[in-house]
């Protein structure tokens, strides 16, 4: 197991993150979230994929507050029906409220699951500061808005990680989530046919799964090497023209993205795995709401 020490992020002026934030309030909170992950993981590994990207995809609209988890942004194209994962933050917290009512915010458990995923999908434990409080709005059009398209370029997911104070080395370094979960046929399906960075065999057995003329939209793995394992070899799949998404293989192929994708395909798993934690929890600190900020919800899935 690989237990890395970070720094702790937060914005000017709030109270900070701290680790251990539920020592004396809540000192089984993180047990809790840990064994309700790893159960549910143990039925379907997809299920830790998609709680790290339920983290990302709530980190990066209004901030790590918890918004994703409510009707507005879950209902949102770009997370319904991709995102997977809410029932088993909404068991947790159910858990958790009868332990310690009123205690633990949502926000929290979805950073506390991201973690505890990484570690039982790639052996990647990273202490998590905690004291995030859950938002009360969630806006349709800011996941329109903030989410990344599976379709920018590299200069484009550059800026966007930007304006979330992540530099492009954390952005190619996040993005090696993609070593695990899947992806709808339909949010690559323009590259199987005219696009030369693809790899040649790699592209004849997307198009095999992939129908030709819409109808079903099914699934495929983000990674074909090492799909149910969160690792650096998704770096090395895109060196060899295997990236799933244009935002995948785009890493590959831009001047300002390739050294860094060069430098995680050689890395020691623990080097690439040590900068994958530094940078979900600067990712986990983006805009968080702390002190009397925010609410903590009795449901994930409404305000109080």
């Amino acid at each position: 197991m690989i237990m890395l020490f970070v720094p702790v992020v937060h914005a000017a002026g709030s109270p900070p993150l701290r680790f251990g934030f539920y020592t004396r309030s809540c000192p089984g909170a993180e047990s809790i979230v840990r064994r309700t992950v790893r159960r549910a993981v143990s039925h379907n590994p997809g299920i830790g994929a998609g709680l790290i990207r339920l983290h990302f995809h709530d980190c990066f609209v209004r901030g790590c507050d918890g918004s994703v988890l409510l009707k507005a942004e879950r209902d949102h194209p770009a997370n319904n029906p991709g995102l997977r994962g809410f029932n088993v933050i909404s068991k947790a917290k159910r858990r958790i409220e009868r332990t310690c009512p009123n205690t633990v915010s949502c926000a929290d458990i979805l950073a506390f699951a991201a973690r505890d995923s990484s570690q039982i999908l790639g052996r990647i434990n990273y202490p998590i500061p905690a004291g995030r409080r859950d938002g009360n709005v969630s806006s349709f059009n800011e996941v329109t808005q903030n989410l990344p398209s599976p379709r920018l370029s590299a200069d484009q997911l550059i800026q966007n990680f930007a304006r979330k104070g992540l530099s492009a080395d954390e952005m190619v370094t996040l993005s090696g989530a993609h070593s695990i979960g899947r992806a709808r046929c339909s949010s690559f399906s323009d590259r199987l046919y005219n696009d030369p960075t693809l790899d040649r065999n790699y592209a004849a057995s997307l198009r095999a799964t992939c129908p030709v003329n819409g109808g079903s939209d099914p699934t495929v793995a983000m990674d074909p090497a090492t799909p149910n394992r969160l690792d650096n070899r998704y770096y090395a799949e895109l060196r060899a023209g295997r990236g799933l998404l244009t935002t995948d293989q785009t890493l590959a192929e831009s001047p300002a993205t390739r050294g860094y994708v060069d430098v995680n395909a050689r890395s020691y798993g623990v080097a690439w795995a040590a900068k994958f934690g530094r940078a979900m929890v600067k990712m986990g600190s983006i805009d968080v709401l702390t002190g009397n900020q925010g609410e903590i919800r009795r449901s994930c899935s409404l305000v109080n």
